[in-house]
């Protein structure tokens, strides 16, 4: 593929993710429950979702896109016949072999890319019916999307898959999913474990008063944290040293920046005032959706008190990505304003811009 191609490819889909916005703002004249609003998405929605899938699934293999290559690398260890090695990430490791063993790094990549878009899809479709593209559209322009489909692959397809679990009616199955997303990515102990403790207690009071606790303790003892939790070995040794150790993080289109992340922290707390407003002020008490917001704050909360880490945003990460469905949610399940649509798609665009100036000018 043509180097300047490839050079660009990242910069265009933040721009054909700019033009749907254009898109669906030009339609935010339409009542959101209409039946030309709702034709309209559907097509639009599964055109979109077909060009995400093709457009990260087919990507070429190049360094521009991190860790991509050395996926590829132990890709073709395993093609040119490595042993299996199922010490870490045992699922996808296994899943990885597999593919190996049957199909070249092309078909690798687009499953990966699969096993990551498609989730997304059948969340939105499954929680929320008829409104599923506005979730799935605001996942897309999320401001790690793009990062997590083509850099820290495993990462991304484990969140997927933990989304899609969630959405599950049965408990037993939901569980099961959520168990195959630590397997796929070992990070995704502390989403499962918001998960086990949202069955216990789901009072999302206590977990907004946590977070907020978070925030002076890592101010004053954000040291200390980040020493514990590396010495008790909560994520994988080798994963917690590059995470809470140095590490340079420009192939996460982030800036290195030692010192507690402000801007981080506000980007988090988009989210928390949101359920906030939702939850406290507005007294929205759909279940999903309280189990949803606390697993979100008990995931940034743990990530808050490590935040001066240099490889920070991997951790915040496992709460950034429940980010857009925390706002759009309740706005999708139930009538707050009278000029719905109009208000959804005001906060795509900011939402959206936020992302766009982040990826597009700034890193």
């Amino acid at each position: 593929m043509n180097f300047i191609f490839v050079e660009y490819y990242t910069f265009l889909f933040y721009q054909f993710t700019l033009i749907m916005l254009f898109i669906v703002v030009a339609q935010g004249s339409l009542k959101l429950e209409s039946l030309n609003n709702l034709v309209i998405k559907k097509s639009l929605g599964f055109v979109f979702f077909l060009f995400i899938l093709l457009y990260i699934g087919l990507r070429p293999i190049n360094y521009r896109f991190g860790d991509m290559i050395i996926y590829n690398i132990q890709f073709q260890q395993y093609f040119n016949g490595a042993p299996l090695l199922i010490a870490k990430d045992p699922l996808f490791e296994y899943f990885k072999y597999g593919i190996a063993k049957t199909a070249n790094a092309f078909v690798f990549f687009f499953l990966c890319a699969f096993f990551y878009v498609v989730p997304l899809y059948y969340f939105s479709k499954k929680v929320f019916k008829e409104f599923w593209f506005y979730n799935f559209f605001i996942l897309v322009i999320s401001f790690s999307f793009w990062t997590y489909g083509t850099n820290g692959i495993r990462n991304g397809i484990a969140t997927s898959l933990f989304l899609f679990g969630l959405s599950r009616d049965k408990k037993s199955i939901a569980l099961l999913i959520l168990i195959a997303s630590t397997l796929v990515h070992k990070s995704m102990l502390l989403p499962l474990f918001g998960y086990i403790a949202t069955l216990f207690y789901n009072n999302s009071k206590t977990y907004f008063y946590f977070w907020l606790l978070c925030i002076p303790l890592s101010l004053v003892m954000g040291g200390f944290f980040t020493n514990f939790f590396m010495s008790v070995g909560i994520v994988e040794e080798q994963a917690l040293s590059g995470y809470l150790g140095e590490f340079n993080q420009a192939s996460e289109g982030v800036e290195l920046k030692v010192g507690f992340r402000w801007d981080f922290l506000l980007y988090s707390s988009f989210g928390v005032l949101a359920g906030w407003y939702y939850v406290i002020k507005m007294n929205y008490k759909d279940q999903l959706y309280l189990q949803l917001l606390n697993i979100y704050l008990v995931c940034n909360a743990f990530w808050v008190l490590v935040i001066r880490a240099n490889y920070s945003n991997r951790l915040a990460y496992l709460s950034w990505f429940m980010l857009g469905v925390i706002i759009i949610y309740p706005l999708l399940k139930n009538k707050f304003f009278n000029n719905q649509h109009q208000v959804i798609v005001r906060i795509l665009i900011a939402y959206f811009a936020f992302t766009y100036i982040m990826n597009v000018f700034i890193y």
